[in-house]
C-alpha cells in the first residue's frame, strides 16, 4: 500500500531548531544559507502537522509543495531531430 506524501517547507531563525523540526516528519533537505528545510509528511496528517509547526517560537514560514497535484506525464512533446538523426548514423 503505497502512502501519498508532500512537501512541507519550513522557514526558521537559527540551525539550532533544525533538530525540534525532524520530529515532525522526514527531513530531505536543510539550507544553512537560507534557513529552511524541507520536509515529507503524509498527506492525511500535513494539517495537523502545519498548525503544531506554526505554533513554534521559531518558524517564520510554512510553505506546501503542490507537486502531488501537478500532472507529470508531458503529451505532444516534440523530439529534437538532431538527436534523433544521430541516433540512426550511431553516433
Amino acid at each position: 500500500m503505497k502512502i501519498s506524501r508532500q512537501g512541507l517547507i519550513v522557514w526558521f531563525h537559527h540551525m539550532r531548531d533544525l533538530k525540534q523540526i525532524r520530529r515532525y516528519g522526514n527531513l530531505i533537505y536543510a539550507s544553512r544559507k537560507l534557513k529552511y528545510a524541507v520536509l515529507y509528511v503524509n498527506q492525511s496528517d500535513i494539517e495537523e502537522i502545519e498548525r503544531k509547526l506554526a505554533n513554534l517560537p521559531f518558524v517564520s514560514r510554512l510553505e506546501r509543495s503542490y507537486r502531488p497535484f501537478l500532472r507529470t506525464n508531458f503529451e505532444n512533446a516534440k523530439p529534437d531531430k538532431a538527436k534523433q538523426y544521430d541516433y540512426k548514423m550511431g553516433i
